[in-house]
């Protein structure tokens, strides 16, 4: 299903009449619009104050599930105060910067040096992470079946897994990925008991939206795009703020 057959989704306040919700939010594509290179994103100054208001109207069950790693949100963002997860969801920590679950291990030496070495021979914008690395393909899209020619081949010998994004190929350390930060924070006091609604632009967030549903809330894509789980969509971010009221 595409979002062009999706409504919109009811207002955050007509959600609340039956009961707390959280609210997850994915941020590339999603809060931020899409950029050449991920450093070139353009993230409104007063960002972290309007996600820690919005947080705030929700007694805090609101959270951040991005790709980036958190100190890449937060030299965007500056300190974020709100429940956050980094790395395709495998860093959890809480609003007052807790972790939550295990922190996972960076990639071997020899998996960075064959990424480093790929991305140089084929003029490829590498990202390196705390755990995990990346290569866009937004600058030369025609190299992206390359790239995940070698991603699959490097994960299939070092047990590692690849995520798909928008123009972008990553290598991480095999886990449940945004599905699994879903779940950890709805097992925590502050998110339990609500109707989990997952926000995202990108195929990585469908495994966050699958996890909402099956905790019986569901997921708004954004963008246009395909969207195996979603229930509403939004066209850009600033629909989406447009209907947080951020």
């Amino acid at each position: 299903m595409t979002v062009h057959d999706l409504p919109p989704p009811p207002a955050p306040a007509e959600l609340s009449a039956d009961g707390p919700v959280a609210i997850f939010l994915d941020f590339d594509g999603t809060l931020v619009d899409i950029a050449p290179t991920p450093d070139s994103i353009q993230v409104p100054g007063d960002m972290a104050t309007r996600l820690a208001a919005l947080a705030a109207r929700y007694d805090g069950r609101v959270a951040l599930i991005s790709g980036r790693a958190i100190s890449d949100l937060e030299r965007h963002l500056g300190p974020v105060t709100i429940a956050c997860a980094g790395s395709h969801g495998s860093d959890c920590r809480s609003a007052d910067g807790q972790p939550i679950g295990d922190t996972p291990d960076g990639l071997p030496d020899e998996v960075l040096r064959e990424i480093a070495d790929f991305a140089a021979a084929n003029e490829v914008v590498r990202e390196d992470k705390p755990h995990g690395a990346a290569l866009h393909f937004r600058a030369n899209p025609a190299l992206e079946d390359k790239g995940v020619a070698f991603a699959k081949e490097l994960a299939a010998r070092h047990d590692l897994e690849v995520k798909r994004g928008k123009r972008v190929i990553e290598l991480v350390a095999r886990g449940d990925g945004k599905a699994g930060a879903v779940r950890a924070f709805m097992q925590t006091p502050q998110f339990a008991g609500a109707r989990p609604i997952f926000v995202g632009d990108d195929v990585t967030d469908e495994d966050g939206m699958r996890a909402a549903v099956e905790l019986g809330g569901f997921g708004v894509a954004v963008g246009e795009r395909p969207s195996e789980n979603a229930k509403y969509a939004l066209a850009r971010p600033a629909a989406v703020h447009h209907w947080l009221e951020l």
